[in-house]
């Protein structure tokens, strides 16, 4: 049997971006969704072959995963499509990769680790942005400094967003302020707003509860973790999110760049910054999730709960085209 990854959700806005950027590196692949019509004719596109299934039936959802050695999960909010795209790949033996930031998936890949891994299989959710930079820039830090203890890290979306996004950041909302105190997940209401500099000054960053609460203390082992987001211009959308376009043009995702700014402090207070800078996220998430994927196929995977840096190393984001790490001033913890 010919290794293959089956692409879902290839017709949306960033998995349509990510099956061209499979098409582009000959990666072995198919794509699926839920609407045939637009499958089929991305399909034709590209010149691969495509399925056609949806989620909520388990025995359909099984049926549309055999022969494939890992799926790549591009349908969201993935707070619907996760735990049953999950529970089918452990079901058959198919690895699982995503493209979400949404909190919920983390802990559910988290909680079903050993599930997973008695089945042999891998998962690795967050093969985008923002986790794969901000997952490795975490532990470029964590290495910096002596039995590091805290981390406060802080995310700049600039330029417009996905349809997709919008809904995935109505889910992560959703889960209210979490932040890791003493390696747990506690609530945190009245978390208070940060500043970070991401290369032009300090700006106001406020709290969110991003899946990296789950992948960083995964990758690191740092007890104390908070996340924060700078909106930078007309980054969140507002009104009716049917309305929306799909996404940002080619033109505004190459006019904004993306950055991700973490401050660790070890046991003995010392204190160290880094930003990673990135490509646009919709331009760097094909880019990272097929190479993923590529690794994936070519025999890089170990069973049960997996990020970026456990799998890959902490310069798998640097790899990307555009990215580089840059250290900053350690300024106050």
């Amino acid at each position: 049997m010919t290794a293959k990854i089956l692409i879902y959700g290839a017709a949306g806005y960033t998995g349509k971006l990510i099956a061209e950027r499979a098409r582009q590196t000959g990666l072995a692949f198919e794509i699926a969704g839920r609407d045939e019509a637009k499958v089929a004719a991305l399909a034709r596109q590209l010149g691969v072959a495509y399925r056609v299934f949806g989620v909520e039936d388990d025995a359909a959802l099984r049926a549309g995963l055999e022969g494939v050695t890992a799926v790549l999960n591009c349908a969201g909010p993935f707070a619907r499509t996760a735990r049953p795209m999950m529970a089918a790949c452990i079901a058959v033996g198919a690895h699982y990769l995503d493209i979400t930031a949404e909190f919920k998936v983390y802990a559910l890949a988290e909680e079903w680790s050993q599930r997973a891994a008695d089945a042999g299989v891998m998962l690795l959710p967050g093969v985008g942005w923002d986790v794969v930079p901000s997952d490795c820039l975490a532990s470029y830090v964590a290495a910096k400094v002596d039995q590091p203890q805290r981390l406060r890290m802080a995310l700049q979306v600039a330029g417009s967003v996905s349809r997709g996004s919008a809904n995935s950041v109505a889910e992560i909302l959703a889960v209210g302020q979490l932040a890791r105190a003493d390696g747990v997940i506690v609530t945190k209401p009245d978390a208070a707003p940060a500043q970070f500099d991401f290369g032009d000054g300090d700006v106001d960053c406020f709290p969110l509860s991003f899946g990296d609460l789950v992948t960083t203390w995964k990758s690191t082992s740092i007890p104390n973790i908070e996340m924060f987001v700078h909106v930078k211009g007309d980054g969140f959308p507002s009104g009716d999110l049917a309305a929306m376009p799909d996404g940002p043009s080619a033109e505004e995702r190459d006019a904004h760049r993306a950055s991700v700014v973490a401050k660790v402090t070890g046991a003995d207070g010392s204190v160290f910054r880094a930003r990673i800078d990135t490509v646009n996220g919709y331009s760097y998430t094909p880019l990272s999730a097929v190479e993923a994927a590529r690794r994936v196929l070519g025999g890089e995977h170990r069973a049960g709960f997996q990020t970026p840096a456990t799998l890959f190393g902490m310069a798998f984001a640097e790899s990307i085209t555009g990215t580089t790490i840059t250290d900053l001033p350690p300024g106050i913890a």
